[in-house]
């Protein structure tokens, strides 16, 4: 079996960045380094020219996702020093037929990308008796964030084709090692590279893990169980980035701080100081809920205290919001239980049994169903629609790795300015 390819997918809008990422990658194992299609539309050209310019001894991949004028294209790609180029696998077959010509001609090699092709099996074959030398099982960003994944796609085609397989879409070590155990030729690699605080390191690992094949099994868990450990390890701030800015309460502020909380909504609505169904809904919550309750942002008489808390605790209930005020809260801070709130006062209200248990509310601005997702912590809370919770708690794992680098680039003696290029694209 020869020795897999390792293809570092530059997929960032700035030329410098890309190049000093690349240097970094080389360094820890990358074979094939690819001008991603931001990178190309960004920079044109010039991001072609500038990696054979610095890497003169290791393939280009020019990521052109062409869709027509084939012949064009591929042309420019190769004359600015591609040695691979990628067309998209569902173009129309005189585009397909162009672009192999042209490709002959400049002595490049043609990548077909199946990203959202229909029938890919089927248009794999096509590509290879048009004369298509590599085809790429690629699930594109967007399509692995609601869970669909392009090592399902590599199983279905490695056998069918006799052409090299490549494949890209979310990998890492552990899937990189599984994709060569599973055919494939090329493994390409993005985020988990280009938004590392050490690439070098990380494409070590990588490199490590697809020659030795050294990765465990994948374990297989439910979309439940990956939301509640993904949001274990991002923020608030990373869930409402995620979110494009929405989904965070008003006014809502954490109580004891420090303290995490992550988990389904169970919900009560209740009226002015009335604590009834706020208590009531602790025995309708399970372990890892949060109880979410719309006190209709009363401030002057507390729903809930330190008995209410530690009733919680021993439900194994993960936290607690409140539109209104709460009371104890240096008995509750005792207990280090996450509790945020909208006010703090020592006097309670009356047990009256209005509202209701499990129906939509509002919390701090923001509606709230039962089975939602909670995220708090000492930035706030934000809440997450139940039906997109994966998504974004995937996305919100990406605007993390995301900020690792950045932050890298930083302590290297960048600036936020610098790194994030504002001047340059400031909206003329």
């Amino acid at each position: 079996m020869k020795r897999p390819v390792l293809q570092v997918a530059l997929d960032l809008l700035d030329l410098p960045r890309a190049i000093q990422i690349a240097r970094e990658a080389v360094a820890g194992g990358a074979d094939w380094i690819e001008a991603g299609t931001p990178l190309i539309k960004s920079e044109g050209m010039e991001a072609v020219r500038s990696l054979r310019s610095h890497f003169p001894d290791h393939e280009i991949v020019a990521d052109m996702k062409i869709a027509d004028t084939g012949a064009l294209e591929v042309e420019m790609a190769a004359k600015a020093g591609a040695s691979v180029v990628c067309i998209l696998a569902d173009a129309d077959d005189t585009v397909i037929a162009e672009a192999v010509r042209a490709a002959s001609l400049y002595g490049v090699r043609l990548m077909a990308d199946l990203i959202n092709v229909g029938n890919p099996l089927e248009r794999a074959g096509q590509l290879e008796r048009i004369g298509v030398q590599i085809v790429n099982a690629h699930v594109g960003i967007d399509q692995q964030m609601i869970g669909k994944s392009s090592l399902a796609l590599l199983e279905t085609l490695r056998d069918a084709v006799g052409m090299e397989v490549a494949v890209a879409g979310g990998l890492d070590a552990g899937t990189a090692s599984q994709a060569v155990a599973q055919g494939a030729d090329i493994v390409i690699v993005g985020g988990a590279i280009t938004r590392s605080a050490r690439v070098t390191g990380s494409t070590r690992a990588i490199r490590e893990a697809i020659d030795s094949l050294s990765a465990a099994p994948p374990v297989r868990i439910t979309q439940e169980e990956a939301v509640r450990e993904i949001l274990s390890q991002v923020s608030s701030p990373n869930v409402t980035d995620a979110m494009h800015r929405k989904g965070a309460m008003a006014g809502i502020v954490p109580l004891c701080g420090g303290l995490k909380m992550a988990g389904r909504a169970v919900t009560a609505q209740s009226f002015a100081g009335d604590w009834a169904k706020p208590v009531e809904a602790i025995d309708h919550a399970g372990p890892g809920d949060i109880l979410v309750i719309n006190n209709e942002g009363s401030c002057t008489v507390a729903t809930w205290g330190e008995l209410a808390t530690l009733s919680a605790l021993h439900r194994g209930i993960a936290g607690v919001v409140i539109d209104g005020a709460v009371r104890d809260i240096d008995d509750i801070r005792k207990l280090s239980f996450p509790i945020f709130a909208r006010a703090v006062v020592p006097n309670a209200g009356e047990p009256k049994g209005f509202g209701e248990i499990n129906c939509e509310i509002r919390c701090g601005g923001q509606l709230v169903r039962p089975g939602d997702w909670i995220i708090g912590d000492e930035s706030g809370v934000v809440v997450i629609p139940r039906e997109r919770a994966y998504e974004i708690a995937r996305r919100a794992i990406e605007v993390k790795k995301t900020e690792e680098r950045v932050r890298e680039e930083i302590r290297r003696g960048s600036t936020l300015s610098k790194v994030s290029e504002l001047v340059k694209w400031e909206k003329k």
